[in-house]
């Protein structure tokens, strides 16, 4: 796995891509000289949180053929005042939009957290990580 950077401004707004092509964005905030044109680093952590999660939760409940209409996640993340200022806690927080069945749906959100998720697990290492979830119709 590669990922290149380039940086796009004469401040802090970067074009990250991949060995395929495919490209984000990140920048500073304004308080530091950015221009606010694509989220933060530690944003990134969070939607990669949530992204690596939604696999694997997407995965699981298609395995079981739960009739999973749609996935949203809200992550929140605390972060020291030290510098670095590192997460020392996230919340996580599913909604599952479908006619789930509720074990199923639950065990699909902690294997994802407790085993599957690489970066939660590479998180949980320093960070304290807590989940909840609902079913919406």
């Amino acid at each position: 796995m590669k990922v290149t950077l380039e940086r796009l401004d004469d401040a802090y707004h970067m074009q990250a891509s991949n060995e395929d092509g495919l490209t984000v964005h990140t920048d500073g905030s304004p308080e530091i000289g950015g221009h606010n044109l694509a989220m933060r680093p530690m944003q990134m952590v969070l939607a990669a949180l949530g992204s690596c999660s939604s696999i694997d939760i997407i995965y699981l409940l298609n395995k079981q053929r739960q009739p999973l209409r749609d996935i949203k996640i809200e992550l929140n993340g605390e972060r020291v005042d030290t510098t670095p200022k590192v997460f020392k806690a996230i919340h996580v927080h599913y909604k599952l939009f479908g006619d789930l069945d509720e074990k199923k749906a639950e065990r699909a959100c902690r294997l994802s957290m407790e085993k599957l998720c690489s970066v939660s697990m590479m998180l949980e290492k320093s960070v304290d990580i807590t989940w909840s979830y609902e079913i919406l119709a």
